[in-house]
């Protein structure tokens, strides 16, 4: 199965290992909660899903690599424990708290979350000597004399052999303790997580035309030449900072990330390609429904793999814009709540100083910042609504200084918020009718639109913009588009596209 496929496995996987009876017991008892094994290629996102799953359905997560283990680290120390059998005294071999159990524990205690996820990557990739203790905490999921807490589910993953030398392969006993799940390479399944979490155009185009160079892997006289969903992903994020930076995206850069010759010549000359189209094409331009006849009579001239650039770079740049104002008013939503709270507590207790109530709550909001950025529970939209609740009242505290704070000058703060809010919004709304109308504009019902709706479809953002908001434009054409079909014959051209022969 892909990555999407196994991620939903998974999720329905936890939530029915939390279920619970009226008693508040497990349904499915600790022993019968089989560990999670994933097993597929390296780099095709298995520790990125587990990530996006614990923030989903927020449970706390912690992560080893279990290569980087010794026994004792995974088991704990030894030490003497003196015990009395029978009116006897003996000496009993006893051992500390693992290392990663002790790390669960830590991590409810910082987050007072009682379930969770314990996800161990490389786990059939140990050491020799910690192999029999791996196959015991599969089993039985005791390190030592240990237990992982009621509550917590294990997942793994590891390998295969083809790809790892180091992989020691398990018995029938442990198989049959645990559930399976094999991933493959699967372009398709990525790019929907890639238009979702906003990986570089240039990437994303570029595989939309070479498939083939998504996930590649081959031994040449030169060792191991490979690319991978990682180093896409990773090259996507190096970029977009280099770009921020006025720093060359060169060979040698993307070299670095895809490790093979071939494919990182090749997306080389496609991004050069593909930034003289962005500067040629003022992206911008047609987001904010300022472009000219000649951007859509060139357009429309354009070749198809231009055409497929063209509306990589639109896209990217419209749900920027709607991400934008879909996180902000995520961040307003929070804050209101926060500062209804507050008011709360200004009413139950009008003896204590509204400066420092607000101070305090502040404080509150950023320390639960930090304990869910330590734990890995923090998501890019949680940390901006922190980040502008708190700003927020730290904002009306230094502004108020030298008078008396009233939740009145917070209301005030309040609104400023709320007014640059509506400005994003419309923005975004805006956005989504500019695009819509430079492509009937230019390419009609085409393929081109296609594209653009699809993108929009899979992605969280748009689509909570879209459905709270409304989109006439998306609606209109959403129903005229036969996806099936229509996808299936692009994909085909897609295929057969061969940039060489530009």
């Amino acid at each position: 199965m892909n990555i999407r496929q196994a991620k939903q496995q998974i999720e329905r996987s936890m939530k029915a290992y939390f279920a619970k009876d009226e008693f508040g017991e497990y349904r499915l008892s600790v022993n019968r909660q089989r560990p999670v094994f994933l097993i597929g290629a390296p780099g095709i996102g298995k520790t990125a899903i587990m990530e996006q799953i614990a923030q989903e359905l927020e449970v706390g997560f912690v992560a080893y690599s279990m290569t980087h283990h010794t026994r004792q680290s995974a088991l704990g120390l030894p030490f003497i424990s003196h015990k009395t059998y029978g009116g006897e005294e003996y000496d009993v071999s006893e051992y500390t708290m693992s290392e990663i159990i002790a790390s669960v524990y830590e991590t409810m205690e910082a987050t007072g979350k009682k379930e969770g996820i314990l996800f161990l990557d490389e786990i059939n990739c140990v050491s020799e000597t910690l192999t029999p203790a791996m196959l015991q905490f599969l089993q039985y999921k005791v390190f030592g004399r240990h237990r992982v807490p009621d509550g917590w589910i294990v997942v793994t993953a590891g390998n295969p052999p083809e790809y790892n030398r180091t992989v020691h392969d398990f018995d029938m006993a442990t198989w049959d303790r645990l559930k399976r799940i094999d991933v493959d390479p699967d372009y398709t399944a990525w790019r929907d997580y890639a238009v979702e979490t906003g990986v570089h155009p240039a990437v994303l185009t570029y595989l939309d035309i070479e498939q083939g160079h998504f996930y590649h892997v081959e031994t040449t006289v030169d060792g191991m030449s490979f690319v991978t969903a990682r180093g896409w992903d990773d090259l996507s994020s190096i970029i977009k900072l280099y770009e921020e930076q006025n720093l060359p995206v060169d060979d040698l850069l993307i070299g670095q990330y895809v490790q093979s010759p071939e494919i990182a010549k090749h997306f080389s000359v496609y991004y050069e390609l593909f930034t003289k189209y962005r500067s040629d094409y003022q992206i911008d331009r047609i987001v904010e429904g300022t472009f000219d006849q000649g951007i859509v009579e060139r357009a429309q001239e354009a070749g198809f793999d231009e055409r497929v650039s063209l509306m990589g770079l639109i896209t990217d740049a419209l749900i920027g814009v709607v991400r934008e104002a879909v996180s902000e008013e995520k961040a307003v939503a929070f804050t209101h709540e926060q500062l209804a709270a507050l008011r709360d507590r200004m009413a139950e207790d009008a003896t204590e100083d509204a400066r420092d109530l607000a101070q305090k709550a502040a404080a509150e909001i950023r320390k639960k910042a930090g304990i869910e950025k330590t734990a890995g529970l923090l998501s890019s939209d949680k940390k901006l609504s922190y980040e502008r609740a708190a700003g927020l009242l730290e904002a009306t505290v230094r502004n108020t200084e030298g008078s008396a704070l009233s939740f009145d000058d917070i209301k005030a703060e309040f609104e400023e918020m709320l007014d640059a809010l509506d400005d994003r919004l419309d923005r975004a709304a805006r956005g989504l009718d500019n695009v819509f109308r430079f492509v009937e504009e230019t390419f009609g019902d085409g393929q081109e639109m296609l594209l653009l709706v699809t993108d929009l479809s899979v992605n969280r953002y748009s689509m909570a913009f879209i459905n709270d908001h409304g989109c006439e434009r998306y609606f209109a054409h959403n129903e005229k588009l036969l996806f099936r079909e229509r996808g299936d014959d692009l994909i085909d051209r897609i295929n057969r596209l061969n940039l060489e022969e530009e």
